[in-house]
């Protein structure tokens, strides 16, 4: 089959529908909210845009009162003549920019170093596969700014082997835990994590789903046009049959700078570091429970050796400190994290951030599969946490749904589910 006749039949199918990808305005809105404050007017750089669904929300809506700068990359030209035609309808020809180029091979002053202050991706990164989006895009970036892309990844521990069998020749799927650990590993902080919605598969599936019915009443196809089609229909019904094993994940990502955590040296705590452990618990807390509890587990059965760790202000007191000790989930082992403390001095400044990732990466070099916290639904899941109630964990008492949360360092192990056991000294 002509490989011009089967690029042609593809974009047949999908040419002039709304969305080329899972998504929805309100997720483009969501995510851009997890970006933070960004300048009056940022400079965005859209990859993959498609007929530019998200680049006209970005360009209205990013920044002040004036919007954003939206430079819009695709290689169909018939995309970016949508994307122009909608710019133009909407009064925002003049803060959208088209460009035909590879998203994967920017070149020119352009696209030069530190050029944008938001890059974005919704749907395209694995085009170039996420571990290479992350590499070759960072470059982009200004200093302080932010990466926002989704990835299709398994929703579920173990996928069935027919969600397997489709997925694994075309792409190969992770988990939220491994994506998180690949981004951590390329050096970005997360700043959030959004699960797109069903909802979102229907804004686009709906239309598509559509476009096929019409196409094929359309009498004998060719054979590239035939092919086309069944691959589609075979894509909406693998998703009718196996939807609940796979999704798209929104991640807001941001380059590890001195301030985030490398001006914070990290450390397993040594005997020394005892006391000014205390002495942080005591100052960061209204109350001496969460000192007393650290120093209670230290006597404790699940207290493990190597997974208490302290970030060094720069004049080598402790600065922050965070704990991982042993609790089970239904009998089975965990870790939980609790208590983390920043001293008053350093609050804010990225050693809290700094002592929670060094302490994570140490238990996932270890070995360890599963980590649990109870706090701040803002805060934790920048690590990559999420609600433990996604996949059946339970605390042993009344608490908020999105407060207690979970990690998997290791999608390899299955993760439990029932109520969580914690070791004596919590008292519960």
């Amino acid at each position: 089959m002509n490989g011009d006749a089967s690029t042609e039949a593809f974009f047949a199918v999908h040419r002039g529908l709304p969305r080329q990808a899972p998504g929805s305005d309100a997720s483009t809105r969501r995510l851009l909210s997890l970006c933070g404050p960004l300048p009056e007017r940022p400079r965005i750089l859209d990859l993959g845009c498609g007929p530019g669904r998200s680049a006209l929300l970005l360009a209205a809506e990013a920044g002040g009162a004036s919007g954003a700068e939206v430079t819009a990359v695709d290689l169909y030209a018939p995309f970016l003549e949508e994307l122009r035609t909608a710019a133009a309808a909407r009064g925002l020809a003049g803060s959208v920019r088209t460009v035909e180029a590879d998203m994967g091979a920017l070149t020119g002053e352009d696209f030069a170093d530190g050029s944008f202050d938001l890059v974005w991706a919704e749907g395209s990164a694995y085009i170039l596969g996420f571990d290479a989006a992350l590499a070759r895009w960072k470059r982009l970036l200004a200093p302080g700014g932010t990466l926002v892309l989704t990835e299709c990844q398994w929703t579920v521990p173990e996928p069935s082997a027919g969600a397997r069998a489709f997925w694994d020749p075309h792409y190969a799927l992770r988990t939220t835990a491994r994506n998180l650990a690949a981004a951590q590993a390329a050096g970005y902080r997360v700043l959030g994590v959004h699960h797109l919605p069903d909802s979102d598969w229907a804004e686009y599936y709906g239309p598509l789903a559509e476009r096929v019915r019409t196409l094929s009443g359309a009498g004998a196809a060719a054979p590239a046009m035939a092919a086309a089609l069944a691959a589609t229909r075979e894509e909406l019904d693998v998703r009718a049959r196996h939807g609940d094993e796979y999704g798209y994940t929104g991640y807001v990502l941001r380059p590890v700078t001195a301030g985030d955590g490398d001006a914070w040296p990290t450390r397993p705590e040594t005997a020394a570091d005892v006391a000014a452990v205390r002495e942080v618990n005591l100052a960061a807390f209204e109350t001496p429970l969460e000192a007393d509890l650290v120093d209670a587990l230290r006597t404790d059965g699940a207290w493990l050796p190597g997974l208490s760790y302290v970030a060094e202000a720069p004049d080598g007191s402790v600065a922050a400190h965070a704990l991982l000790t042993a609790c089970e989930v239904d009998g089975v082992r965990a870790l939980a994290l609790a208590p983390m403390a920043v001293a008053p001095a350093f609050q804010r400044s990225g050693a809290g951030s700094a002592v929670v990732r060094a302490l994570l990466a140490a238990a996932r070099e270890r070995g360890e599969s599963l980590v649990l916290v109870l706090g701040h639904p803002e805060y934790y899941p920048r690590f990559g946490f999420t609600p433990a109630s996604r996949f059946g964990i339970r605390a042993p008492f009344e608490v908020p749904d999105e407060a207690m949360m979970a990690l998997v360092l290791d999608d390899s192990v299955p993760v439990p589910s029932g109520t969580i056991g914690y070791p004596a000294p919590f008292g519960v």
